[in-house]
């Protein structure tokens, strides 16, 4: 049987987000551990480089391309993954925790009556009873829970963005691309899309940011994020923050990294006034290289930094700038 992962594009976007790589990289090694199939589902309208999931490892592409579908409305998606379902019985569907896979997939799981284990951190296989062993974090991140649905199919979950690495693409490999048609007519739409708004205090995604520069409450106060936003210009970085400061109304939740917030791996990270509850290090852990930089010798971001500067953060960061600017 197939095993199924959801390629998602964003609204008026028509290039399958990043996360889907992700997936289908992980993907590829775990239906080869089960010696079957790897397959893609691709949503949306005129959507660019559905070739590139073959060459992340998928053996067959299901595209479902249509103008009904351009908006993601949820309504939509979730009839049109239902049918999919219920046609290729597949042992496995993984989807990406973005915002509209969190939205629609439980829908979908629920309307099947099987299990879905939300925001994973890692999958792995059970090859004696081919079993999904899904882990993702559980009481504030004290505790790592594997969750297995033993007795119903398929075996659901969504695995958070930048968890996975992306392999690397192999532009030999050959699949089949099977266009599916959508239905509208079978779907309730229970409600319209009138207006995107689109938040601009993001110049750089947090998801695709190599480098990023994060604060915490330890910035004090709204205001002093601009000494953050100076030193991320500086070095062509995204700008950050824990949930502490989104939760003081000091920055947009767009900015939030953790478990509550997005999920990061850039190649270095700088935690600026950050004291490191599980919570947000659950979100930026797996950086390549971190630095944090606190006034409190012993909070806990320096047990996950690679490199940590003890000092007030107000001095070391205009420093940090001169520095980069010479």
């Amino acid at each position: 049987m197939a095993r199924e992962t959801f390629g998602e594009c964003g609204p008026r976007e028509r290039a399958v987000r990043s996360v889907a790589y992700e997936l289908l990289s992980r993907g590829r090694e775990l239906a080869d551990t089960l010696e079957t199939e790897l397959a893609a589902v691709c949503f949306g309208h005129n959507v660019r480089d559905v070739d590139q999931l073959i060459a992340y490892g998928a053996d067959k592409v299901y595209l479902v391309d249509s103008p009904d579908l351009a908006d993601n409305q949820e309504d939509y998606l979730t009839r049109a993954l239902l049918d999919l379902i219920k046609t290729y019985n597949p042992e496995v569907v993984v989807a990406g925790a973005t915002a509209l896979g969190r939205a629609f997939v439980p829908r979908v799981a629920s309307i099947l009556h099987v299990g879905l284990t939300a925001d994973c951190t890692g999958l792995a296989i059970n090859t004696e009873e081919r079993l999904l062993l899904q882990t993702r974090p559980t009481f504030g991140g004290n505790i790592m829970a594997t969750i297995t649905s033993p007795s119903r199919r398929p075996q659901m979950a969504t695995v958070r963005p930048r968890v996975f690495k992306k392999a690397r693409p192999d532009l030999t490999r050959r699949g089949e691309v099977i266009t599916v048609p959508f239905d509208k007519s079978k779907a309730i739409k229970r409600y319209d899309i009138k207006q995107f708004i689109d938040e601009v205090t993001e110049t750089i995604k947090l998801e695709d940011a190599d480098i990023i520069v994060s604060g915490g409450r330890g910035l004090g106060k709204p205001e002093n994020f601009a000494l953050l936003q100076e030193l991320a210009t500086t070095l062509g970085a995204a700008l950050g923050a824990s949930r502490a400061a989104v939760d003081e109304g000091w920055i947009p939740y767009s900015h939030q990294v953790g478990q509550t917030g997005k999920t990061v791996c850039p190649r270095l990270y700088i935690a600026c006034g950050i004291s490191g509850a599980i919570q947000h290090l659950a979100g930026m852990q797996t950086s390549d290289t971190i630095v944090a930089i606190n006034d409190d010798p012993n909070a806990p971001i320096f047990e996950v930094a690679t490199y940590g500067i003890v000092g007030d953060l107000f001095e070391v960061v205009p420093a940090l700038i001169k520095k980069l600017k010479e």
